[in-house]
């Protein structure tokens, strides 16, 4: 008994800090279940078969193809890639420059008011009527829409102003009561409706796009 004991004083520090960490390990590490034991292992070759890839599964024929490609052909199509992103990209940006411009030439308190008060549903179907008129092929030069209300026959005049055609407002009476109809008429200038609506450029505008 005393020599054991005397062997354990003689212990070194470091095998003694050894077996504590080693103990301190198995303690806070719980005992792994089987499922858990086979997941360490799960990889191939020793786990379970792994599902094809959609490659595998892919005819041999269209993916040897594929892989088989030539890289000056390879170069050709990613370079059509990239111009055809690009074109798109600068369509894009011609689109939203129309948009711009358009919004620019309504007056500023105009495009206040259309911004303080953004009445979507309304403007697009001032939009729409606008558009219709716009693109409207046959003779037919003026487009007249009684607007009563006067904050309504503002975001009116604002759509006009964005799709460029004029819009004069008139007074009169019906039936003993005060009367608007709004005159709406094309410009020389008047071209192809912008592609981004009033509407799509607020929200676009209102999500920090532009």
């Amino acid at each position: 008994m005393v020599y054991l004991l005397q062997n354990v004083t003689q212990v070194s520090n470091r095998r003694s800090r050894k077996w504590l960490n080693d103990r301190l390990l198995i303690e806070l590490v719980p005992r792994l279940h089987v499922e858990e034991i086979k997941g360490l292992f799960a990889p191939p070759p020793w786990g379970e078969e792994l599902p094809l890839s959609a490659f595998c599964r892919t005819s041999v024929g269209e993916w040897d193809a594929f892989r088989s490609i030539d890289m000056d052909t390879e170069a050709r199509l990613m370079q059509h890639m990239k111009s055809s992103s690009e074109k798109q990209r600068t369509h894009v940006d011609e689109d939203e420059l129309v948009a711009v411009n358009a919004w620019r030439r309504i007056d500023r308190q105009t495009r206040e008011a259309i911004k303080r008060n953004f009445l979507p549903d309304l403007l697009e179907i001032y939009e729409e009527r606008v558009r219709t008129f716009i693109e409207d092929t046959s003779d037919k030069d003026v487009l007249v829409l009684n607007v009563q209300d006067p904050f309504q026959r503002l975001l009116l005049h604002g759509v006009c102003e964005f799709y460029n055609v004029t819009s004069t407002t008139s007074s009169s009476v019906r039936d003993g009561k005060p009367w608007k109809a709004t005159t709406i008429k094309k410009r020389q200038g008047t071209g192809v409706p912008s592609r981004i609506t009033l509407v799509s450029f607020l929200r676009m505008k209102k999500n920090g796009s532009q």
